[in-house]
């Protein structure tokens, strides 16, 4: 009874005289997508927050782009890691554009005016798209590029997410910039992609450049010689109402910014998806590595 007398209180005098309720009785909702990376900083945004003081739902793995970005706007959820390239042309629905700087301004811009949600600082790598073959198949056509591969794009099945395969940003936008016309496509989830290309199910699989399985799986990146691919930059989004709400809050994501390479980032990785490691316990040990949290 007095919990609840307390928590009616407090109610009213956030109605009547708008007194924000302190930092720490909030809690901060972050979510993720569905795949490794997404998990992975996910997981370490709700650690840097809990390092705040603040109190941290996590609701990892919502779905594709789409879905966790209407739940961004409905207030499902606080906070979530996104990628510039993604937001440009998916969510904006703007030119690509080849500059990171540009792209990054340019969304950190649009998602104040549309979405009333702020763009942080990235966390310091830039995981692009990209078309990758079996190596050895790869070297025995002699493809290396993207254009070498729409000569022979007939004679083969690519194998990718569903997204991949309707976002513009992907393979509608690869066919009309390098004239693919695949024999057939297979949409599938994220982690089937590497079953589907080491099983021979399929001969081309799109894939992040972070990814540790393109090594594990001794598989060869085709060159975006026609620079299709825009820069994808990760940065924590978060609703402006939330960092209103939670002033430690920016502060907590900040920690984050520019502190992973490329290269750390396939390692953590290549933890979750080979050594099969847990992603929270992946995330937070690296956190701890670097200083970041306690």
């Amino acid at each position: 009874m007095r919990k609840t007398w307390t928590t009616t209180i407090l109610a009213v005098m956030v109605a009547l005289l708008g007194v924000p309720l302190a930092a720490s009785a909030q809690t901060i909702k972050v979510g993720s997508k569905n795949f490794t990376e997404s998990i992975l900083a996910a997981n370490m945004m709700a650690d840097v927050i809990e390092a705040a003081g603040l109190k941290v739902e996590r609701k990892i793995g919502l779905g594709g782009t789409g879905v966790v970005h209407e739940a961004l706007l409905s207030g499902e959820i606080d906070t979530y890691p996104e990628y510039t390239g993604t937001a440009l042309l998916v969510q904006l629905k703007m030119p690509v554009n080849n500059d990171p700087d540009v792209v990054y301004k340019t969304v950190k811009a649009e998602y104040e005016s549309r979405f009333q949600s702020t763009w942080l600082a990235p966390f310091g790598f830039n995981d692009t798209y990209a078309l990758a073959m079996r190596r050895a198949d790869a070297e025995k056509a002699g493809l290396k590029t993207i254009s070498d591969l729409a000569k022979r794009s007939g004679d083969l099945t690519i194998g990718a997410t569903q997204e991949f395969l309707v976002r513009p940003d992907a393979l509608p936008g690869l066919e009309t910039t390098y004239g693919l016309k695949f024999k057939a496509s297979r949409g599938m989830d994220p982690g089937l992609v590497y079953q589907a290309i080491a099983s021979g199910g399929v001969d081309v699989i799109s894939v992040f450049t972070t990814d540790a399985r393109i090594k594990a799986n001794d598989l060869a990146v085709l060159r975006d010689d026609k620079h299709f691919f825009p820069p994808y930059f990760l940065c924590p989004v978060v609703r402006q109402q939330a960092l209103k709400d939670a002033p430690k809050l920016g502060d907590a994501l900040g920690k984050l910014a520019g502190r992973f390479t490329e290269h750390e980032i396939i390692d953590l990785n290549a933890a979750i998806d080979i050594d099969k490691k847990p992603a929270a316990e992946v995330a937070k040990a690296a956190l701890k590595a670097k200083g970041i949290i306690p």
